[in-house]
Formats: structure tokens, C-alpha cells, sequence
């Protein structure tokens, strides 16, 4: 926690082909070293591949799959008397989206497909469907949260 004062939120610019500071977001959140147009190509790559894979709108799918893979509860360390206990808590919208473009990336990443684009459309198909490593991630997540809600009125 700061001692002086809250940080402040900045404000992201929503892109120019989809007109979305969600897929900003995202596309920032793929970004390496700094290189945005190579996350940009690869992230509309996937989404004109989603949409000749499945016939609909790419963007649509992408949308389904964040909202598929946002975690509702997830578990934090408390200290109390001397010992640690994983406390279920609620998580904040905002962190619901940064957790699940993380996982979405790290999964992506770690397919076998030959290019990023490939990686990230197939990763992004399999989460609107409900399946797949992200999907998975977000399940351990609950069901982590579900086992310790024995400690949930250690809640602050």
C-alpha cells in the first residue's frame, strides 16, 4: 500500500481498428520489449484467423473468451496468530480482466503452433468453448477459493 497517496489510473486509448480499449488492453498485455506493432500484427492475425476458422466475428469470440476466462473468486495470504491461511475473496472487475489477458497470453504462449498468431487464435477459440489451459487455470483458481471457504471470516 502507498504511504502518500493512490496511484493514478491512466488512461488507455481504445485502438483504431475495433475501437476497443479492451483489445488495447490485451494488446498491450502481449507486448514484448516494447514492440507494439508486433503484438498488434500477431493479436489481428488471430482474430481474422477466428473468424475464418469459425465463420463469425473474430472480435466477438475474443470477447466471449475474456469474459469465459475472468476469475469471479480467488485466494489471498492472511496472517493471523502466527499463521498463514488462504482466504477466499471477490475479485475486483479490474483485476478480473488483467488476470484473465494474462493467463490468456501465458497460455497462448506456451501452445505448441508454429506462430503467435496461430498460438493465440486457437488459445482464444478453445476459451469461448469453454475449454483449454486458461479455462483450466481459472477452475484451480475456484476451486482453490472453494476449499478455504472455511477461512472466509478471516476476510478484511
Amino acid at each position: 500500500m502507498p504511504r502518500r497517496k493512490r496511484a493514478t489510473k491512466r488512461r488507455v486509448l481504445p485502438d483504431p481498428v475495433y475501437h476497443s480499449v479492451l483489445v488495447t488492453k490485451f494488446i498491450n498485455g502481449m507486448m514484448k520489449d516494447g514492440k507494439k506493432s508486433v503484438a498488434e500484427k500477431s493479436f489481428y492475425q488471430a482474430i481474422d484467423m477466428i473468424g475464418e476458422k469459425s465463420g463469425s466475428n473474430g472480435i466477438d469470440i475474443f470477447e466471449k473468451a475474456m469474459s469465459n476466462v475472468k476469475p469471479i473468486l480467488e485466494v489471498r495470504s492472511r496472517r493471523v496468530g502466527g499463521a498463514n491461511y488462504q482466504v477466499p475473496v471477490e475479485v475486483r472487475s479490474d483485476r478480473q480482466q488483467a488476470l484473465a489477458i494474462r493467463w490468456l497470453v501465458q497460455f497462448a504462449r506456451d501452445r505448441s503452433e508454429k506462430t503467435m498468431a496461430q498460438k493465440l487464435a486457437n488459445e482464444l477459440m478453445a476459451a469461448a468453448k469453454s475449454e483449454g489451459a486458461s479455462i483450466k487455470k481459472r477452475e484451480d483458481t475456484h476451486r482453490m477459493a472453494e476449499a478455504n471457504k472455511a477461512f472466509a471470516h478471516f476476510r478484511w
